[in-house]
């Protein structure tokens, strides 16, 4: 299959957990991240205007030297954080390929420039990651604004931008599009964003030849001010979750209970990825298909 790929398997991603007792230390609870993602073209599309990108982020702290005893320092503290986003361009294939790979790029420069970044599961660390988001996504729509208006070629631009950050076993969601991000648990497929559309009739004489009812984008980055302001979710992860980003290219296709099936399969995120993009091909691969897949196991806790 054709395609660009990545996959990644993290272990002993610790997490702080309830402290065993007054002066004690909170024990760590293990979070094993299993995540990939993949891109296709599609079968109808001359070029990919889908782009995503995956990453780690952490601190690390490792003990040399102690008075304390062993039972209450950990030896090697190591909580990591993924970041992943993907992002849908629209506006013809040049100005789509460009606002998509901004969305992303920009939003990379703007966590890369923040001065501390923040790790921990506080109540109030979480809601300084949430409002940080909202702002992001501000200056990626100024960001990507600005490019067209100096590009006339790339005049109306703009792209979905979903983006899901995890530390531990919260997950923080930002999106703006139809770009969906799902959480499949127990079985269950639930869809945590809701779609910026509204629904449209196309007169006879469209370019398809027949009156037919399609769906618009109302907000997306580079789309009026409306794109820099993203719905913004908070959830708690649990073992066994497995969380998917994609694009409409996939949910077009194949129907979520056919996306249920596949996330239910004991399989590796990478080969989660595969699958879902072959269904999508074998539905006609209309459009550009791009998938992100984060399995989390924590075998530490009840049930794991």
């Amino acid at each position: 299959m054709s395609g660009e790929s990545l996959s990644d398997t993290v272990d002993d991603l610790r997490v702080p957990g309830a402290a065993p007792g007054a002066g004690g230390v909170p024990p760590s609870v293990r979070v094993h991240v299993d995540l990939a993602g993949l891109t296709h073209t599609g079968k109808v599309r001359k070029t990919n205007e889908d782009n995503f990108h995956v990453v780690q982020f952490g601190r690390y702290m490792r003990t040399l030297a102690s008075s304390l005893p062993a039972e209450y320092r950990p030896d090697d503290f190591d909580q990591p954080g993924y970041g992943v986003a993907v992002a849908d361009g629209v506006g013809g294939h040049a100005g789509g390929e460009v606002a998509s790979r901004m969305a992303i790029t920009v939003l990379l420069d703007l966590v890369v420039q923040t001065p501390d970044w923040i790790l921990g599961h506080e109540d109030f660390h979480l809601e300084t990651v949430m409002a940080r988001s909202a702002r992001r996504f501000r200056g990626i729509n100024d960001a990507v604004i600005a490019e067209a208006q100096g590009r006339p070629e790339l005049l109306g631009m703009g792209s979905t931008l979903s983006m899901a950050v995890s530390l531990g076993d919260d997950l923080i969601v930002a999106h703006v599009g139809d770009s969906p991000v799902f959480r499949f648990r127990g079985g269950q497929l639930e869809r945590l964003t809701r779609d910026h559309v509204s629904k449209q009739l196309w007169p006879a004489n469209n370019p398809e030849g027949a009156a037919r009812v399609r769906l618009v984008l109302t907000r997306a980055i580079g789309i009026g001010t409306a794109g820099g302001e993203p719905d913004v979710g908070r959830y708690k992860l649990a073992d066994g979750d497995r969380i998917l980003l994609c694009t409409d290219g996939l949910t077009d296709m194949v129907g979520d209970a056919a996306i249920a099936a596949e996330l239910a399969r004991d399989a590796t995120a990478e080969e989660s990825c595969r699958a879902l993009v072959a269904r999508a091909l074998d539905g006609g691969g209309r459009d550009n298909i791009t998938v992100v897949v984060a399995t989390y196991r924590m075998p530490d806790t009840p049930g794991g």
